[in-house]
């Protein structure tokens, strides 16, 4: 059985990109876009792991993540992304800027290897 995953990413993009990467690897995901949205997400069904980033709207993804996981019915696994899943949807719009992106992106073999290890899988 795999894991429930509550992912808040404001940036549709990135939002779309990590939610495919993840149920490829056989998880169910549940993305909301702000803090309203997984509150909504999170009474909704069991969450076992909270995937954000550092930033969410105009909040800390810490401040966010606490604050979820003090609603949560049990104590919820928590997994702060700082980067960006190597795709060529979120690489090209950095090229077509010439923007220079650091660290690099991480696989999705990467973010599913700390998604199991964070779980405990």
């Amino acid at each position: 059985m795999n894991a429930t995953i509550l992912l808040l990413s404001s940036e549709p993009v990135v939002r779309s990109v990590l939610k495919e990467a993840l149920e490829h690897a056989g998880y169910m995901v549940l993305a909301a876009g702000d803090l309203g949205g997984a509150v909504d997400r999170l009474a909704s069904a069991d969450i076992d792991l909270l995937i954000t980033h550092p930033y969410i709207e105009s909040i800390p993804g810490y401040e966010a993540a606490k604050y979820l996981r003090s609603r949560s019915a049990r104590k919820l696994a928590v997994l702060i992304v700082a980067g960006l899943l190597d795709d060529d949807r979120l690489e090209y719009r950095a090229e077509l800027q010439e923007f220079h992106i650091f660290p690099p992106p991480f696989t999705a073999s990467q973010l599913i290897e700390e998604v199991g290890k964070v779980l405990g899988v």
